[in-house]
């Protein structure tokens, strides 16, 4: 593993001969030079590689068998000084049975040997006319090539940071597999060595079925099956290899291939571990004794072979991304419909800035409205100009309003606030943050009197960013009866207003309008030719970094060296390194200092994985220091 938490895996499908381990052996060691030179730490070759799983009653043959033996020493020998572990399927005979064999190797040693346990006899399979089960297996060692080898279906192998397990192609099948025992007893890679042949479908449901195991497992799972020659008869294999990591695909290598196949993923088993311990019902399960048998895993220096999206909280995948859109979307208006429907309330009251998060709020609440049947009039939508209101955001609101049939109340703000500076002694052309939080609060107090007189909820606009970064006014902004968005990342909020663009011809050109406006709390006067001069990501940084940084160190608990590392590799053409270390700094500094102003948030809707609700996914202290991760971070080499 090396100092990020990646643990290089590989599964490789072979171009062999049936029943000729000697010229099997030799494409093992090309692919094995293969994966030594691209940094592979465990290399999983399918079941029965060395002979072919086809061979059928010719593994009844003792020439076939002595010879396997000859071509494992071979290997072993060809492994001598290289720190790579490789797993091969070999007949093995032990006393007078014969087993389906998983065989773990490393440096010139048999670190131990695993047999298959359940044994398909349905349809084209017939395993148990040649082999016979772990469950039949006495012995827990025995002597082979001059080694005692641990052997059995209840090893592990590793350290303590990394265990990995293996099982044999039916073993995935079964409804009770030994992975299960494996994941619980701490083995975060599983590797299968099988021989899957292709039929209509099979190959769906293959990957569904790995699929799932590596996200119930919480585990990455690497496999690698028989190629096209071992096909004979009836049956045709296609030498899938595959590897997922916690439900989701890392690698796969391309299928019917005459040649040999690598396919190469970079596992995150810190970020496993991670997922495993805040997962409190993957520890209460009842588990099954193993046997650790210790070895070293290899290293990996070259760069990591995998990507991390720019953008975590929104699908790449522009189907996806709308269809999940639509479901966010859902969520928030039904939510937000069932606290309607609690408090009795017919009304919604709504501060319309023109903005990017008024504006998801606002189709929210037209949403939940069509839910319940409220006619969208009873959304009372307030529009607050300021001493930095734009003509362009304010006529933005007006026309979101006037094309939904909403109830349009304008309140300014400006004597209010200029009496409320001359009460409390502020210099009104001091434009501090007591002029700007001044703004915020005076617009919260009208919304909060509007809803007694409305007899409706005051519902809240600020998203995940602003909260993560502490970027609202404490008892302003900060305050609602129902807050819609708080769960929803700047990032995200675009995409879920741009959904609603593209679907609704009626409010597509005003959504595209408030698209287009800077991001800006407007508490500050605008240029002098109107335009908005206070831009909230040159004082704070870009939100599409702090996105970035807050997936990773909440949902991944990732440190801030490792933040920065990721940073560095998926924002390379994006930003230089030494603006990537202030803005990681900046967003820890704020994460650590604004928590005061989570821990009295209003209830909001938890929609994603990532959420800072105090009463649900984040129970943090108010005064804990971001000292030690502001200090992992200076130490990161300029």
């Amino acid at each position: 593993m090396n100092e990020y938490g990646y643990v290089r895996c590989a599964a490789a499908s072979l171009k062999m001969e049936v029943a000729n381990p000697r010229w099997n052996e030799q494409e093992m060691e090309h692919v094995i030079a293969e994966a030594v030179s691209n940094g592979v730490a465990i290399l999983v070759l399918p079941e029965c590689a060395m002979t072919g799983y086809t061979c059928a009653d010719l593994f009844f043959q003792k020439t076939l068998l002595e010879e396997t033996e000859h071509q494992i020493a071979k290997l072993k020998k060809f492994l001598e000084g290289k720190e790579i572990i490789v797993a091969v399927g070999a007949p093995i005979q032990i006393e007078n049975k014969l087993y389906n064999m998983g065989i773990v190797l490393q440096n010139g040693h048999i670190l131990g040997m695993v047999p298959k346990t359940y044994l398909p006899n349905y349809n084209e399979f017939y395993e148990q006319r040649w082999f016979s089960s772990s469950a039949d297996l006495k012995e827990s060692e025995i002597e082979f090539l001059g080694e005692k080898v641990p052997v059995g279906k209840d090893l592990l192998f590793g350290n303590q940071n990394t265990y990995f397990a293996l099982e044999i192609c039916e073993d995935l099948w079964s409804v009770t597999p030994p992975s299960d025992t494996y994941a619980l007893n701490g083995a975060t890679i599983l590797l299968n060595l099988s021989a899957s042949n292709e039929t209509i479908g099979k190959k769906e449901y293959r990957e569904n079925l790995i699929k799932m195991h590596s996200a119930k497992q919480i585990s990455a799972y690497v496999y690698a099956s028989s190629g096209p020659l071992e096909s004979t008869t009836d049956i045709l294999f296609s030498g899938a290899t595959l590897i997922y990591e916690n439900g989701s695909k890392l690698a796969e290598g391309k299928r019917f291939q005459f040649d040999n196949t690598l396919t190469i993923g970079d596992v995150d088993v810190e970020k496993l571990l991670h997922d495993r311990m805040k997962n409190t019902s993957f520890h209460t399960n009842q588990l099954e004794p193993v046997r650790k048998i210790h070895c070293s895993i290899p290293a990996t220096n070259q760069p990591i072979r995998r990507t991390y999206a720019k953008y975590p909280f929104v699908p790449s995948n522009p189907n996806k991304r709308n269809e999940r859109a639509n479901e966010i979307l859902t969520i928030q208006s039904c939510a937000l419909a069932r606290r309607l429907k609690h408090t009795g309330s017919k009304k919604c009251i709504l501060g319309v800035s023109g903005g990017l998060d008024s504006t998801l709020a606002y189709l929210v609440i037209l949403r939940a409205f069509d839910i319940l049947k409220i006619a969208p009039q009873n959304l009372i939508a307030v529009t607050m100009p300021g001493f930095g209101t734009t003509d362009r955001t304010y006529q933005n609101a007006k026309e979101l309003i006037r094309k939904t049939g909403a109830t349009l109340r304008e309140v300014s703000i400006k004597d209010a606030c200029i009496l409320h500076y001359k009460d409390i002694g502020h210099d009104a052309g001091n434009h501090d943050v007591t002029y700007e939080n001044t703004q915020a609060r005076e617009r919260t107090q009208i919304l909060m009197d509007i809803a007694n007189q409305e007899n409706g909820l005051v519902i809240g606009t600020g998203d995940l960013s602003e909260l993560a970064l502490g970027w609202c006014t404490y008892n302003g902004d900060h305050m609602s009866m129902y807050a819609v968005n708080t769960s929803i990342p700047k990032t995200l909020v675009r995409y879920l207003v741009e959904y609603e663009m593209q679907n609704n011809k009626t409010l597509h050109d005003v959504l595209k309008s408030i698209l287009d406006t800077p991001i800006s709390p407007e508490l500050l006067p605008p240029s002098k030719d109107g335009k908005i001069l206070q831009k909230t990501e040159s004082k704070i940084g870009p939100y599409m970094l702090h996105d970035f940084f807050l997936y990773h160190f909440l949902r991944n608990g990732f440190s801030t060296k490792k933040i920065f590392y990721l940073a560095k590799e998926t924002f390379k053409d994006d930003y230089e390194e030494e603006e990537l270390r202030k803005w990681l700094t900046v967003f820890m500094k704020r994460f650590f200092s604004q928590q005061f102003k989570r821990s009295c948030l209003p209830d909001g809707v938890k929609v994603g994985s990532v959420s800072l609700s105090p009463r649900g996914d984040l129970r943090m202290p108010s005064d804990a220091t971001s000292k030690i991760w502001i200090e992992h971070l200076v130490k990161v080499n300029r």
